[in-house]
C-alpha cells in the first residue's frame, strides 16, 4: 500500500531558498513541491494532510557529532541511541553521526561492529557512523580503505587525552596519508593533550581542584596550536580535514588563514561555545562540573568571533557534541579533582532551537539556520540529498516548525536521559511541533508518535566538498 501525506501552506525553508509551496510525500520521500494556490498544488492528492499556515517547513537536522553510551572517565554517556534519538527527533533531528570507538589493541572492526550492536532495532531516527581510530598501525590503515567502501567514511583522532584516545603526530601523518588516497576525512580534538596534562598537574598540586579550573588549564592557546598543527600535517599529506568542536577565537583564526589559502580545511562549533561561557564553568556548589565538556567553554568574548565564522563560512556546520553525563553520580566522580568530572554536555535535543533562537538574535539568517544544522553537515558526510533538504527525491525528513511558540528549556521538559539542563531557564522562541522521518510521523504535534527501530544505518558516501 503506498502511502501520501501532503503538508499545505507553510513556509519551506531550505538552505538555498524560502518559498511558500505545498509538499507530496509518497512512500517515504519527496514525491513533489508546488507553490501554495497555483493549480498543481490544488491537483496534490493524498490520504493525510498536514496544515502547515503560519508554520516553518523544514529539513530534519543532521547532527553529525554525538555521542551515545560513549565509555568515558569510568563511566557511560548516559543516553542510550534509544533514548538518545527519540530525544534528537524531539528537537527535529531527523538523523544523527555517532561515533564508534576502536580501543587500543582492538581492530576498526570490532569497534564498529560494537557500536552496531548497541545502535541496531533501538533508533528513533536514521543513524550513521564515524570511526575513532585510537590505534594507527599497518592494520588499521588498511581497515581504514574498506571502511570508506562500505560507507564509514570519516575517521576522528585526538590530540588530546593521552594515554586514551591519543595519536601522536606520527599516526595522524599516516592517518591522514591514507584518508587522502581512499577519500576518508580525518575529523579532529585539536588541543595539545600533553601540554594540558602537565598544566593539569600543576593545578592539581596548587590545590585548585574546582570546575572552573578545567577551563583554565585547557587553553585557548593550545587549541589554537593543535588546530594550525592539523592544518599543516593534513597539507603535508594532501589530505582535507574537519576540525571538531571549534571553541576559541584563535581556533577561528587559524581555520580562516588555512581557507584564504585556498586549503581543504573545515570546522564545527557546537551551541555550548555559542550560547555558555566560563562564567558556567565558575557556578559555585560544583554546579560548574556540569559545564565540564572538552574543547572547554571560553569567556563570553569568543563567542562573537564564533558566530562570525559561521557567517562568513569559516565555521560551516553546528553539531552538538552530545555526550551527556548526569550530575548526581556521574559529574560528581570530579568532587575534589577536576580531572576526574567526565567530559560532556547534553545538547542534541536543543540545537534546532537555540539556532532559531540565533536567527531572532540576528546572528544568523534563517537559510543559514538550515545550511549549518541540516544542508552543509549532510553534505560534508555523505548523505546529500537524500537528508539535509527538501527537494524530489529526498527522504522525506520533514520538520513542521512553529516560528512563534515560546518555551523555557529545562531539564523538567527535556527529553535526554540527564538530570540536568545546560540551558536551564532559557526562554526561547521557536519549538518544533511535527516531526517526520521517512514520511513516518515521530512526533506528531507534540506527542511522540515514534518507535525504537524505526531509525535505519544509513551508509554514507564521502566528502561532497571535495574534487
Amino acid at each position: 500500500m503506498s502511502s501520501r501525506t501532503l503538508i499545505r501552506g507553510g513556509l519551506v525553508i531550505t538552505a538555498a531558498d524560502e518559498t511558500h509551496a505545498d509538499i507530496l510525500i509518497e512512500d517515504g520521500r519527496i514525491a513533489a513541491l508546488a507553490a501554495t494556490g497555483t493549480p498543481a498544488a490544488e491537483a496534490l492528492t493524498a490520504d493525510r494532510v498536514i496544515d502547515a499556515t503560519g508554520k516553518y517547513v523544514i529539513p530534519g537536522g543532521v547532527d553529525a557529532h554525538t555521542h551515545m553510551e560513549l565509555p568515558f572517565g569510568g563511566t557511560f554517556a548516559s543516553d542510550t541511541f534509544e533514548t538518545g534519538t527519540r530525544a534528537a527527533a524531539w528537537g527535529g533531528t531527523t538523523t544523527i553521526v555517532d561515533f564508534a570507538v576502536q580501543s587500543v589493541g582492538q581492530s576498526l572492526r570490532a569497534g564498529l561492529d560494537a557500536w552496531h550492536a548497541k545502535a541496531e532495532g533501538n533508533c528513533a531516527i536514521d543513524y550513521g557512523f564515524h570511526m575513532i581510530v585510537s590505534d594507527v598501525n599497518q592494520e588499521t590503515l588498511k581497515e581504514m580503505d574498506l571502511l570508506v567502501e562500505e560507507g564509514v567514511t570519516s575517521f576522528k583522532q585526538f590530540m588530546a587525552y593521552p594515554g586514551v584516545f591519543y595519536s601522536d603526530d606520527g599516526q595522524i601523518l599516516r592517518a591522514m596519508q591514507r584518508s587522502a588516497e581512499n577519500g576518508g576525512l580525518i575529523m579532529m580534538h585539536a588541543e595539545n593533550g600533553i601540554a594540558i596534562d602537565v598544566l593539569v598537574e600543576q593545578a592539581l598540586a596548587r590545590g585548585e581542584t574546582d570546575p572552573r579550573y578545567h577551563g583554565e588549564v585547557r587553553k585557548a592557546l593550545l587549541e589554537a596550536e593543535a588546530t594550525h598543527r592539523a592544518i599543516r600535517l593534513a597539507q603535508v599529506a594532501g589530505a582535507p580535514l574537519y576540525v571538531v568542536h571549534v571553541s576559541a577565537m584563535e581556533a577561528v583564526a587559524e581555520l580562516a588563514r588555512a581557507r584564504d589559502e585556498g586549503l581543504p580545511v573545515f570546522a564545527e562549533t557546537c551551541p555550548q561555545y555559542l550560547f555558555l561561557s566560563t562564567d558556567n564553568l565558575a557556578e559555585p556548589d560544583f554546579e560548574g562540573a556540569k559545564y565540564v565538556c572538552s574543547t572547554p567553554l571560553r569567556p563570553k568574548e569568543h563567542q562573537a568571533k564564533l558566530w562570525q565564522g559561521l557567517r562568513t563560512n569559516d565555521l560551516q556546520v553546528v553539531s552538538t557534541d552530545h555526550c551527556p553525563f548526569c550530575f548526581t553520580g556521574q559529574k560528581e566522580l570530579g568532587r575534589g579533582d577536576f580531572s576526574k568530572i567526565p567530559n560532556g554536555l547534553p545538547g542534541v535535543e536543543n540545537r534546532m532551537d537555540l539556532l532559531h533562537q540565533a536567527v531572532l538574535d540576528g546572528h544568523i539568517s534563517r537559510r543559514r539556520w538550515i545550511e549549518i544544522a541540516c544542508a552543509t553537515p549532510a553534505r560534508m558526510f555523505g548523505l546529500y540529498p537524500k537528508k539535509g533538504t527538501i527537494a524530489p527525491g529526498a527522504d522525506a525528513d520533514v520538520v513542521i516548525y512553529d516560528p512563534h511558540a515560546e518555551q523555557v528549556l529545562s531539564a523538567e521538559t527535556h527529553h535526554m536521559n540527564v538530570d540536568y539542563s545546560a540551558y536551564e531557564g532559557k526562554r526561547i522562541t521557536g519549538r518544533v511541533e511535527t516531526v517526520l522521518s521517512r514520511g513516518v510521523p515521530v512526533i506528531t504535534e507534540r506527542e511522540y508518535t515514534g518507535h525504537a527501530g524505526h531509525g535505519v544505518y544509513i551508509p554514507r558516501s564521502t566528502c561532497q566538498y571535495l574534487g
